[in-house]
């Protein structure tokens, strides 16, 4: 995937895969409180007490190891600052979806299936909030992911009625019109603020 440029109201958002970009870079679109800075993007990856019992650092070095051996998400910039971070990957990487109710609910799937991608979670710097670097990273995932060869990327998202109002620790999932705008369509609806959002690759 070579870079990708879109405009928007407040410039130009670039984006590209996250192995690609500085960890410097990275970490300045975590921060250093809240919940990116201690999670470092493991919490799918890593089910129950072993996330637990691992320390910030602990996290913080997976994800290092984890971008050596190659693209884990996308990284957006907004006119060259760093600003947004999307999770996107082979569904099966993410163990703790294998036993969560929302992927699954009312849908017959194989949770083994290595074709399928998912994206989990996006991160906009603070200060870039609101935006649309959301959406640039969720058009951005549905390239990332054909490229290299996925059938299906899908997401789960909350849904967002208008005027509702959602803390930043509930959207990390992202919301449902993100994923409509990016070409995903709802296949399922396993709780009254959660959908499921699937864009089919061919394949």
């Amino acid at each position: 995937m070579a870079g990708v440029s879109q405009s928007t109201t407040d410039g130009a958002i670039s984006i590209v895969p996250a192995n690609e970009a500085s960890w410097a870079e990275l970490q300045s679109i975590f921060g250093t409180r809240g919940d990116p800075s201690w999670c470092q993007c493991q919490w799918f990856k890593i089910p129950g007490g072993q996330f637990k019992a691992l320390s910030v650092d602990e996290r913080t070095s997976l994800l290092q190891a984890q971008l050596e051996t190659g693209p884990t998400g996308l990284v957006a910039h907004l006119d060259g600052e760093p600003v947004g971070w999307c999770a996107v990957e082979p569904r099966v990487v993410y163990r703790r979806l294998q036993n969560a109710r929302v992927p699954w609910a009312r849908r017959d799937e194989d949770p083994d299936d290595p074709d399928v991608w998912a994206v989990t979670c996006f991160v906009p710097r603070v200060g870039f909030r609101r935006r649309g670097v959301s959406r640039a990273l969720a058009e951005a995932s549905v390239e990332f992911a054909r490229d290299r060869g996925a059938r299906a990327v899908e997401g789960y998202p909350l849904v967002a009625l208008p005027g509702q109002e959602f803390s930043w620790g509930e959207l990390y999932v992202g919301s449902r019109s993100v994923f409509a705008d990016a070409g995903f369509t709802q296949v399922s609806q396993p709780t009254r603020r959660r959908v499921v959002m699937r864009c089919e690759l061919g394949g």
